[in-house]
């Protein structure tokens, strides 16, 4: 019988980053899945903070190579890779020079959030969506972690739809109670508009807020998880709106059944539409 494919997609993973809340679920589910007897695949963007040598990444030359447009700017994708050992589990990271060497995550030393997050955020998507073309490998269930995936369930149902490594795959978001303050650059919505979508498809891209990017997410995914006991309450009044499958919280790591079970009940709803 063949393996249920679960592809892992995170704004942030321990150790490769400090632990918090969603580093940590989004390096113990995996692990916990995969025991499970599902197959994984897992990625993450790789922040300039990351020590390439204590992580032992290294490229992967056959799946780098390729450009990115976004907003009409061509931009080199490289794919690196690294293991955690004591999970037996490989991670891919997801690199360019103008979006992911700088030396600090998703704020400046100023503790700003960086301007260009919204393209980071497009390119990182596309990026291990285009990756996981190259790797051939079909995935049964994508499950997105932490806001900085958010435009990703848009990518897998509207952008990638007819693509056969995709057609039939469900998707499902995390929500998490770390929020921002704010909005990302407001001419999201027209960035997004160069890769095709209608602007009925990213109506909530307009004024991309926390709330609204999860608002985004929730529309083309499959089923929902709160990912967090407490969550912003826009965010959990959507999750209640969208009419999506819920998994409402429990620890993680007592819990992996829970998750593996939804999954599956996912794949098995065949009236679960996209809006």
């Amino acid at each position: 019988m063949k393996k249920t494919r679960v592809l892992y997609v995170s704004q942030e993973i321990t150790p490769f980053l400090q632990k918090n809340e969603l580093s940590e679920v989004s390096r113990n589910l995996p692990q916990g899945i995969h025991e499970k007897g599902k197959e994984i695949r897992v990625f993450m963007p790789k922040y300039g903070t990351i020590n390439e040598r204590r992580h032992q990444l290294h490229e992967v030359i056959r799946l780098s190579g390729m450009n990115l447009v976004v907003d009409d700017t061509d931009h080199p994708l490289i794919i690196k890779v690294a293991s955690i050992p004591t999970a037996r589990m490989q991670v891919y990271f997801i690199d360019n020079e103008d979006y992911f060497q700088r030396k600090q995550v998703l704020r400046d030393k100023n503790g700003k959030y960086f301007k260009d997050n919204d393209e980071r955020a497009i390119f990182f998507c596309r990026g291990v969506l285009e990756t996981v073309r190259k790797l051939g490998w079909a995935p049964d269930v994508i499950h997105c972690h932490g806001w900085f995936t958010s435009l990703l369930p848009l990518y897998v149902k509207k952008y990638y739809g007819d693509d056969p490594h995709f057609e039939n795959s469900k998707v499902v978001v995390s929500a998490y109670e770390s929020e921002f303050s704010g909005s990302l650059d407001p001419k999201l919505a027209e960035k997004l508009k160069f890769d095709g979508f209608d602007a009925a498809d990213i109506e909530d891209a307009k004024d991309p807020t926390f709330e609204n990017l999860h608002k985004l997410a929730f529309k083309y995914a499959d089923g929902i998880v709160a990912g967090s006991p407490q969550l912003n309450q826009g965010v959990a009044d959507a999750m209640d709106e969208s009419g999506k499958s819920i998994l409402e919280y429990c620890e993680p790591a007592t819990c992996v059944k829970a998750y593996s079970d939804f999954y599956d009940t996912i794949l098995q709803d065949s009236s679960v539409l996209v809006d």
